[in-house]
């Protein structure tokens, strides 16, 4: 008997030549095995596919025990690979025994001609054979149990599906000067976090502002569960079923469609989703192209041919079936939820959009899995789904884990990945993995050891960007870059050289982007991009393939790669053809509040067909154009602009003294005013700055859901008022504490100072306290109710009360205060002379604690302390008039920090004994109301 090690020895070469064409599933598995370390793997997926497998073998005859290891991998992959192969297996592996082969080593015969299926598929597809499942588990389909034909079948659709998902598009594809990142999906795909959704959702916003609204609340508490898309389809709660049908929901760039390719390949190569038979992936821009009723079995006949004799029992059998419907934003097809369920069958001919409604709702295979995904703001109805989740992006550590494997230089790496966590405009971005491969692309220029001896300091090449718009600058100048050069010049070719090569090009894109941006317009025929001067035939070769992508191989339809890139596109487009002063103001008079220039010459003015209910779409848009603005006033955009035209003298000072009128002149919406402080930080002009920002009184952002970046515009802007602000309120805004860090140089000029429900901990409450403690401090009421301080917390708070001045009114309500917490609060507070308001209701400060408050009582006559809610009744009202607010939203019930919240007040309402209270009315009122919603949330999340 010949040892396993000797076997792979004499047929080393057979084997190298039967799976080098594709080795993923053989090194996947070996991995898996442990035959292969993970770094092992992973460096060979990025050689070439012979040397992958060379490199696979060398490793695996080394020892014995590795080379039996690769024979029972071997048994379990066959079936990707050619007949020939599968018939060696047969022959030296059958029942795990290792046979001495009588003949000598099968001769390296040449690669045998494509067969007819692999024609069909561009010849990417090798010979294909049965797929066998040898470790079948319960609930696995075993391969014993398929019927011959279907055996072939899906081994030609897994190989298939193989090949397609297997790769990430790259920016460095086709072009050796790009990013060197790498692109097989192993490598470079980073998990998402995925979590249940509630389905509530504000179509007015901007996706982007909707999805960091979202994160604050949900991600900040840990009001939920992570969810890995392979396990989507798990069982969940107490019936243990799994859902037949998930919605998956997420803005533009999130990953959905990553999701769902990595999904894909994992049942593809066997690894994970086993129970199915068979996936179909369907990708609506693809369904788009479909104007005739079809039956399902014609679609999938058309869409997967190689399935065409199987169809008819795979259908048979739908229970182990998947359907991933990827993208429903993109159909351009009306569905109609509520029509009532016809009996449409596999071969019942339809319009397109009637069939998927049929698959969608469960009228057409209700026993089939389905698996949707969509954008915010399409709507398909949650009562369909027994599932629906949403997609948040990436983590912290997943932004590093993106941005390390984006680049081979682990050195980079490192720079970019710090370069973007100490810069919070461009931080808050990338949670968004798009957005991450937007600024990994636009960095790899900057941390480039080659660029240290270029000349030209004031590029913005060698200046990293601060600013969004800088970064999406950064990228299409890459794009354009690479392509007009050609690789035949250096980092040192001007930029207007490079810029005036693609005048026109990106000239025509602009005018597409933004005429097409006011009116919602995301998707374009070849006949819109024809009229704008966009030539289809050239986005496969040019810099247009960063920027427009078909939705199908030779389709009639396209779409920017990304909504921001549109809006950013359309911003250059409108800075480099506006140029006074005049046409600037009415610009932003229209963008920002509708008001539509009475006549102008200039092509982005002429335009009026904007609706009112369409500016909030339009806010990212106007941040990019003041960032272009700011670049075309710099010089930058040399070499797109007409060297005839002359830039506007004054133009910073104009725009200060418009900025100033809509502070001082307007009552302006929350989310308005904070889009004017972005503004005025992306165009990041101090002298401009400086005449706007001293009309800013208050700034009340309210529930505004803020992020890290926004609370950067508020510092950026309020840092040039000289004077202090009557009031700032962020509450219930979820900054956390890097949010309140951002803002720690203004908080101090702050004198009504509202910081409620904000998840700051004993960190904040340190970072309050030196505020306090500052002799510039001009803050006269500071609200910290709902935030966990906990008893170190307040105990800084104390101590940097005793040399406060200015504090009047402090509100401490359910902070976490203990009896700990109370401990220097007689000595500290009896010698501040300014407090005259204390309310700490809501903290199990014990017995102790109110003996400690009684006697500073004593010594404080002045200061007023409320304990209980129910010894004031103003606070009472004022929880009143929360619950009511909450009850009117029960979207608000969904965090945790809400519902602690109202325990707090009921356990603080039963400590003080209703009944004998002064206002004893309304907090029986109060307390009937907390327990009614309570008891109803509990209700809900029991149904769920």
């Amino acid at each position: 008997m010949r040892s396993a090690q000797q076997l792979l020895h004499s047929q080393r070469d057979v084997l190298l030549n039967w799976t080098c064409d594709h080795p993923a599933p053989l090194l996947r598995w070996l991995c898996d095995a442990e035959v292969l370390s993970s770094t092992c793997y992973l460096s060979l997926l990025e050689k070439s596919p012979s040397n992958a497998v060379a490199q696979a073998l060398e490793t695996v005859c080394t020892s014995e025990e590795n080379s039996k290891k690769f024979l029972l991998v071997l048994t379990e992959v066959q079936d990707y690979y050619c007949r020939d192969l599968q018939d060696w297996v047969e022959k030296h592996c059958r029942n795990g025994i290792i046979s001495t082969p009588h003949d000598a080593p099968v001769k390296v015969e040449e690669k045998k001609s494509k067969s007819t299926i692999a024609k069909l598929f561009k010849g990417k597809s090798k010979g294909f054979s049965p797929v066998v499942d040898i470790k079948a588990k319960d609930g696995i389909i075993s391969n014993k149990s398929l019927k011959s034909k279907i055996r072939v079948s899906i081994s030609a659709h897994k190989t298939t599906l193989l090949k397609r998902t297997e790769q990430l598009k790259c920016y460095s594809e086709g072009s050796a000067e790009a990013s060197n990142s790498a692109s097989h999906i192993e490598i470079r795909y980073t998990d998402l976090f995925v979590t249940e959704d509630n389905d509530c959702v504000n179509n007015s916003q901007h996706e982007y502002f909707d999805l960091a609204s979202r994160r604050a609340r949900i991600y900040v508490h840990q009001a939920c569960q992570r969810i890995r898309p392979c396990h989507l389809l798990s069982p969940q709660g107490t019936s243990g079923r799994p859902p037949k049908r998930v919605k998956v929901k997420g803005i533009a760039g999130i990953g959905k469609s990553v999701a769902m390719q990595r999904l894909v390949y994992e049942w593809a190569i066997g690894k994970n989703m086993r129970e199915f038979t068979c996936i179909f992936d369907l990708r609506f821009r693809e369904l788009n192209l479909i104007d005739t009723p079809l039956s399902l079995l014609d679609l999938l006949e058309e869409r997967f041919r190689y399935l065409k004799e199987a169809l008819p029992d795979l259908l048979a059998s739908p229970k182990t079936l998947l359907f991933i419907l990827d993208g429903l934003d993109e159909f351009r097809f009306p569905l109609d939820w509520n029509s009532r369920g016809k009996n449409v069958d596999v071969g019942s001919k339809v319009p397109v959009s009637e069939l998927m409604v049929a698959l969608i709702k469960g009228n057409l295979l209700p026993e089939a899995s389905v698996i949707l995904t969509t954008r915010p703001s399409t709507e398909a109805p949650k009562h369909f789904f027994q599932r629906c989740c949403v997609v948040l992006g990436f983590e912290e550590d997943q932004v590093k884990e993106y941005t390390t494997k984006f680049y081979n230089d682990n050195k980079v790496s490192a720079k970019v990945y710090e370069y973007i966590v100490n810069n919070d405009n461009i931080f808050v971005l990338s949670f968004i993995p798009l957005y991450c491969y937007i600024i990994c692309t636009a960095m790899a220029e900057f941390f480039n050891s080659s660029t240290q001896n270029v000349s030209d300091l004031k590029s913005l090449e060698l200046n990293p960007p601060k600013t969004v718009s800088e970064v999406y600058f950064c990228y299409l100048f890459t794009a354009v870059k690479h392509h007009a050069l050609k690789g035949s010049a250096g980092r040192t070719t001007p930029k207007s050289e490079v810029l005036a090569l693609a005048k026109q090009q990106l000239t025509n894109l602009g005018k597409l982007a933004y005429q097409n941006l006011l009116q919602k317009k995301i998707m374009f025929s070849r006949e819109d991009l024809k009229h704008y001067g966009v030539t289809p035939a050239d986005i496969q070769s040019t810099f247009l393939c960063h920027i427009l992508q078909p939705l199908k191989e030779e389709t009639e339809m396209f779409s920017f790669f990304h909504l921001t890139v549109q809006e950013h596109l359309a911003a250059l487009y409108c800075a480099i053809n506006l140029f006074s002063q005049e046409d600037i103001m009415q610009a932003l008079d229209l963008w920002c509040f509708g008001i539509h220039p009475p006549s102008s010459t200039v092509a982005p003015l002429q335009n009026k067909d904007l609706n009112m209910d369409k500016l909030e779409s339009l806010q990212m848009f106007t941040r990019f154009f003041m960032g272009m603005l700011r670049a075309q006033l710099e010089g930058q955009l040399e070499g797109l602009i007409d060297p005839t035209m002359k830039r506007g003298e004054g133009i910073p000072v104009r725009l200060g003294l418009w900025f100033q009128n809509q502070f001082k002149g307007r009552k302006l919406e929350n989310q308005t005013a904070l889009n004017l402080l972005h503004c005025l930080m992306e165009f990041h002009m101090k002298e401009t700055t400086s005449i706007a920002a001293p009309e800013i009184k208050t700034l009340n952002l309210f529930k505004m859901k803020l992020s890290v970046v926004d609370c950067a515009a508020m510092h950026y802007v309020l840092q040039f008022s000289p004077h202090s602000l009557q009031e700032l309120n962020v509450g219930y805004s979820n900054i956390g504490n890097r949010g309140l860090n951002r803002l720690r140089p203004i908080l101090h000029r702050c004198e009504s100072l509202y910081l409620r429900y904000n998840c700051l901990d004993r960190q904040a409450a340190i970072l309050e306290s030196a505020v306090l403690k500052s002799k510039e401090c001009q803050v006269k009421k500071l609200y910290m109710c709902g935030n966990n301080l906990g008893p170190e917390g307040v105990l800084e708070l104390w101590n940097a009360l005793e040399h406060n001045t200015t504090v009047e009114e402090l509100y401490l309500d359910i902070t976490g205060i203990t009896e700990r917490g109370t401990e220097n609060i007689v000595n500290s507070l009896s010698k501040n002379a300014s407090l005259r308001t204390l309310t700490i209701v809501g903290n199990d400060i014990g017995e102790v604690g109110r003996r400690r408050l009684r006697e500073l009582e004593r010594r404080r006559p002045g200061l007023r302390i409320i304990a209980n809610f129910v010894d004031d009744l103003g606070l009472l009202q004022a929880y009143l008039d929360w619950v009511e607010e909450i009850r009117a939203d029960r979207d608000q019930m969904d965090s945790v920090k809400n519902a602690d919240a109202l325990q707090s007040v009921l356990n603080g309402l039963r400590v003080a004994g209703v009944e004998k209270a002064e206002n004893a009315e309304k907090a029986k009122e109060l307390q009937t109301k907390i327990e009614e919603l309570l008891k109803h949330s509990t209700d809900l999340i029991g149904k769920k």
